[in-house]
């Protein structure tokens, strides 16, 4: 598979596109070796979807390019369309057919003798476990056995690319689990993967690079291990006894560590980013031993994606997650 593709499966070169007075996107390249998983990260209105709408021949880009599974996105779509399995930010499921009618449909669209799109079918319903409610209309399905009947959906045709805009959106975590578990085996088999996802542990677990992008432009890529240490140090998180303790904690805190240190009153909690991690905690503690500051827990954290996010777009990934599902 890599010959066909020179090893690259997915590459965007200065992609820009514009709604009215609106640039979505403004520059944004990325490139997926074949048979890798490529997160795509960045707050809701960054240009994600605009970016997997170009790459899926959904929209043509205003300038730049974008090839997929070699094939121009938008000279030659239809190439394109064979070559790759979509799954949308929502279930696209007629409620009106079954499960099984749902994933036939889409295998007899893709040209499959019946025959071989009812094994198919059924295939793909035990792999999602939705075989005890295949033969049922799926507008008695809750949202995610919608969300995994889609997912079945965008593998019928065993594709080469698969692009997963934020597939484990409404999953339980047992779902969510399941559905990591098939985006592992896909790759695996040799599947390239473009992920957009909201949930940091979910690309931190299954991309091999990360492109985060931010009002349109890529604002930082590599892996997840690299883009955590851009951000730097570990972060020391200190839990007084006394709340009436904090502002003294954290004035110590400040002298030692990177940054200003924040508090939770509530978890009458204390942290801030250190460069040399145990010996930071170490004196911290001497410090506050010193000015009589009892601590009742302390713990010394490498930095997460949850860090790496908030450092490159202002705020934690999470936010945008609670944003979006009380707007839903």
């Amino acid at each position: 598979m890599g010959s066909r593709f020179d090893g690259v499966a997915v590459r965007a070169e200065g992609l820009v596109k514009s709604f009215g007075s609106t640039r979505a996107l403004n520059g944004v390249d990325l490139e997926i070796p074949t048979g890798q998983v490529l997160g795509l990260l960045g707050p809701n209105g960054a240009g994600k979807t605009t970016t997997v709408r170009i790459l899926t021949t959904l929209l043509e880009p205003d300038a730049g390019s974008a090839m997929v599974a070699g094939h121009d996105a938008v000279t030659d779509r239809d190439a394109v369309r064979r070559s790759i399995g979509l799954s949308g930010q929502y279930a696209a499921v007629d409620e009106n057919l079954t499960g099984f009618e749902n994933l036939y449909m889409v295998a007899r669209l893709y040209g499959m003798s019946r025959s071989r799109s009812r094994t198919r079918a059924r295939e793909l319903l035990e792999r999602f476990r939705l075989t005890d409610d295949g033969d049922r209309p799926s507008k008695g399905y809750s949202g995610g056995m919608r969300r995994r009947l889609d997912l079945a959906g965008a593998l019928v045709a065993r594709p080469v690319v698969v692009v997963l805009d934020e597939p484990t959106t409404g999953l339980d975590p047992r779902g969510r689990m399941d559905t990591w578990d098939v985006i592992s085996e896909l790759v695996d088999d040799g599947t390239t993967v473009l992920l957009t996802t909201q949930y940091l542990e979910e690309a931190d677990q299954l991309a091999d690079s990360i492109v985060v992008i931010d009002k349109g432009k890529v604002i930082a890529r590599g892996t997840a291990d690299e883009l955590k240490h851009q951000v730097g140090g570990e972060r020391l998180e200190l839990i007084v006894a006394d709340v009436a303790d904090l502002p003294d904690t954290a004035r110590v805190l400040a002298e030692i560590g990177s940054g200003q240190p924040s508090t939770d009153a509530h978890t009458r909690k204390a942290d801030i980013l250190v460069d040399a991690g145990p010996k930071a905690l170490i004196e911290a503690l001497r410090r506050l031993d010193a000015e009589n500051i009892l601590v009742s827990d302390v713990a010394l954290h490498r930095p997460t994606l949850d860090d790496v996010f908030l450092a490159l777009t202002g705020h934690a990934a999470e936010e945008e997650s609670a944003r979006k599902g009380a707007a839903a």
